[in-house]
């Protein structure tokens, strides 16, 4: 019983854990009691969290400023906003085909009405991030299956994947 109430009041460590008699009694040399107290808090009024901050001299938190550019964030901040993209694709067709005043065959008629190089480009616009979504959607499940899971390999299908992306997408653009 002596143990048990011990425990409430003790931090356990190693050496508490280890030092369990044959019984599960528990020495009292292995346990120290915390004794919790009220401070007064140093809160004044009006003083913003970065001035308290300041004043009590605490280190600033790291910024993104000083890390150095690491292929593997670009990739995976560039996945999430090619899902918005497509995402924001597919709900601005959804929406423009339910409020627009004419059907699909009047603007793709309009469409056909543009610049080559314009149609190439807004066609490549529409098929990048189709493109490397899926590419580096693939990746990701081999990941899943525990596959290129060491540094180089993880930089090494990440070169690939732009490079597959890009000459998939350069196909979707062709057709």
């Amino acid at each position: 019983m002596a143990a048990s109430l011990l425990l409430r009041n003790a931090c356990r460590n190693r050496s508490l854990l280890q030092g369990l008699g044959t019984n599960g009694s528990l020495p009292l040399a292995a346990a120290r009691t915390i004794v919790l107290k009220p401070v007064k808090s140093d809160e004044r009024p009006g003083e913003s969290h970065d001035d308290r901050n300041a004043r009590l001299q605490r280190p600033q938190s790291p910024h993104l400023t000083i890390y150095s550019f690491q292929l593997t964030s670009a990739l995976s901040i560039t996945h999430r906003f090619t899902g918005l993209a497509l995402t924001g694709y597919i709900t601005a067709l959804g929406l423009g085909a339910l409020a627009m005043p004419h059907d699909a065959t009047h603007y793709l008629t309009m469409l056909e009405g543009l610049s080559a190089p314009t149609l190439i480009a807004l066609k490549f616009t529409m098929a990048y991030p189709f493109a490397y979504h899926t590419v580096n959607g693939v990746r990701h499940l081999f990941w899943d299956m525990g596959k290129f899971l060491t540094i180089k390999e993880v930089y090494t299908t990440g070169y690939t994947m732009l490079a597959v992306s890009g000459v998939l997408a350069g196909v979707l653009t062709a057709l």
